[in-house]
């Protein structure tokens, strides 16, 4: 008579890694606990014990450390659907964190674009006040140069006013 528990084999002859061997046992154990439960829920009054003690005996066999992955198809089964549920999981966060890093580098982009068009403005207004300020600079040699001449112009008038004064006195 052939055994009512699911045929197994060691984990540790998939290939796996340590960590990778740690996470198969966690989600063996979630996803046979998952069958079990679904089976209890579906079949309770309906009578269909072998499947519900065939599942309540892999998912115990599973949980029991023993490092064995349960070769029975229903627990092969259920351990696929988890594990494709876990990928579709993943990708929609994936997904999801893809979009929110769109969304962030296009509100980072928006706002470097004002940055620089601000930082721009300022220097062109910048700009404008060095312009103005060469044309300030320039005027000033320009009335300073009148003012020297006109300087220039009152000495000798001066000048003249005393030479003037020093002949009047004479006379």
């Amino acid at each position: 008579m052939t055994s009512l528990l699911p045929s197994s084999i060691p984990d540790s002859q998939l290939g796996l890694s340590h960590s990778e061997i740690q996470i198969l046992r966690q989600h063996q154990n979630i996803a046979l606990q998952n069958q079990a439960y679904a089976h209890s829920s579906s079949t309770r009054g309906r009578g269909h014990v072998r499947t519900s003690a065939s599942t309540s005996r892999a998912a115990s066999a599973a949980s029991s450390g023993n490092g064995r992955l349960v070769l029975d198809p229903g627990s092969l089964a259920a351990l696929g659907q988890h594990f494709e549920r876990l990928m579709t999981a993943i990708q929609n966060r994936v997904q999801q964190l893809t979009a929110q890093t769109q969304i962030s580098t296009i509100n980072q982009s928006s706002r470097a674009g004002a940055a620089m068009a601000a930082a721009d403005a300022e220097i062109a207004r910048f700009r404008e006040i060095i312009r103005q300020i060469d044309e300030l600079e320039t005027e000033f040699d320009k009335v300073r140069h009148i003012r020297d001449i006109v300087k220039g112009f009152r000495a000798r008038v001066e000048g003249l006013e005393r030479k003037m004064d020093g002949r009047g006195a004479r006379r």
